[in-house]
């Protein structure tokens, strides 16, 4: 892993440019999420957003149906760690596990995903267990 991380600048939002991983509501496998639709290829659901509602980005269910995500595990006594898919658990383990992290410089970096994360995941004691959580968490995509 490399020491140093460089804020890409990446907003939660943008994350949903691919599709988000979820818990099937039928059959409990792995569905995916994308703006429009819900689908499982386990079971064959498909659902379609009726109406464009709010959407929810802080937690750890997907910000269009609502589902629960697949990529969450219980993590440093109560806490919930939680990813969309594959790529926003390399951005959470590649900063979780630098060294140094440097903020960017865009227009409002206080506002990226890495600068929102919480304390208990920034901090230095929870450092370890944190990187055995997202090793959890990888090993369910194979």
């Amino acid at each position: 892993m490399d020491l140093r991380f460089r804020d890409p600048q990446t907003r939660i939002g943008n994350l949903a440019d691919e599709p988000i991983l979820v818990v099937c509501p039928r059959c409990s496998r792995r569905a995916t999420v994308t703006p429009e639709r819900l689908t499982c290829a386990g079971c064959a659901l498909v659902r379609v957003r009726s109406a464009p509602n709010y959407s929810v980005w802080n937690g750890p269910v997907d910000p269009f149906f609502r589902e629960p995500l697949w990529l969450r595990a219980d993590c440093c006594g109560g806490h919930t760690l939680w990813a969309f898919h594959e790529r926003h658990l390399d951005l959470l383990e590649r900063f979780i596990a630098a060294k140094l992290r440097e903020r960017g410089l865009g227009d409002d970096p206080g506002l990226t995903l890495v600068a929102r994360l919480p304390a208990w995941i920034t901090a230095a004691k929870h450092r370890d267990e944190v990187l055995r959580t997202i090793a959890k968490l990888r090993a369910t995509l194979s």
